[in-house]
């Protein structure tokens, strides 16, 4: 049996949404922000417990691993949960201040996500990987808004006279 040019059908390229990809950048950036404001001045890493009344979620941990003038690279990780079930999450983020944007640039295993894939590929990541990653990104950090409070320890309560 023969294939004609109608009965095979080619797979659409995949073509990244730069305008939606750029405004999930954006929204990261902001969520980072207040996130970060948690942090001791001066600190380097800023640390919360994730919990819900008595329910208790896990620790995350943000630390500044580098810094220029205009960026800097921050390691996002879970370091405790609460569950066995829970895989902790581990992404680098890099910051852009200048453009207001930040944008993950490797997660736990993969020191480098591709804009792009072609697919299939050595890891199976799909095509849009980059944008799915950030789509996460912006998902935990909208969870840690929720649900972050500043660990007991790191509260300095005043010294009453």
């Amino acid at each position: 049996m023969m294939k004609t040019a109608m009965s095979v059908r080619r797979k659409k390229q995949y073509v990244p949404d730069l305008q939606r990809f750029g405004a999930l950048c954006e929204a990261n950036y902001g969520r980072l922000q207040r996130l970060r404001r948690l942090a001791k001045p001066h600190n380097d890493i800023a640390e919360f417990e994730l919990q819900d009344s008595d329910r208790y979620f896990g620790r995350v941990r943000i630390e500044q691993i580098q810094e220029s003038r205009f960026t800097e690279t921050l390691l996002l990780e879970q370091v405790h949960n609460a569950g066995r079930w829970l895989n902790n999450p581990q992404l680098t983020v890099r910051v852009y201040h200048d453009a207001l944007v930040a944008e993950v640039i490797s997660c736990r295993r993969y020191r480098r996500i591709e804009a792009i894939n072609n697919y299939p590929n050595q890891f199976m990541h799909h095509p849009d990987e980059k944008a799915q990653v950030n789509a996460f990104l912006a998902d935990w950090l909208g969870f840690c808004l929720r649900f972050g409070h500043v660990p007991a320890e790191n509260i300095a309560w005043p010294v009453v006279d």
